[in-house]
C-alpha cells in the first residue's frame, strides 16, 4: 500500500534549513520514493496554519518510507532540518478506495 510522508515546517534557522535542502535530493534519489510537493506558499482554505512550508513524498509501502527516513544518509542531513525548522512529520497510508473509511 502506498504511504506518504507529509511534513509541515516552521523555519527557525533558515540558513540551516537551506543547507539541508541543498543536500536533500542527493539522498532522496537513492530511495524508492517520489517527491510530490514542496510549497512555501500553500493556500489555506480553512482554519489557521502557522507553518511556512509543506512537503509531500510518496513511497510504495511503509518499509520503503522507513528505509528512507531512518537511513544513516538521511539522518546525517536531517540534523540541519531539525536545527532549521520546527517540523510536524507524519506517515500516512494511501486510500485504497471503497468502504466506509472515506472522507
Amino acid at each position: 500500500m502506498t504511504v506518504y510522508i507529509l511534513a509541515q515546517l516552521r523555519f527557525t534557522d533558515e540558513a540551516a534549513y537551506r543547507r539541508y535542502q541543498s543536500r536533500f535530493f542527493d539522498v532522496f534519489r537513492r530511495f524508492d520514493g517520489r517527491f510530490l510537493v514542496a510549497d512555501e506558499r500553500p493556500e489555506v482554505l480553512e482554519g489557521d496554519w502557522d507553518r511556512d512550508k509543506v512537503v509531500l513524498m510518496s513511497f510504495p509501502d511503509a518499509e520503503a518510507a522507513r528505509r528512507f527516513h531512518e537511513s544513516p544518509e538521511y539522518q546525517a542531513i536531517a540534523v540541519d532540518r531539525k536545527a532549521g525548522a520546527d517540523a510536524i512529520v507524519l506517515q500516512v497510508r494511501g486510500f485504497e478506495g471503497g468502504g466506509s473509511d472515506s472522507a
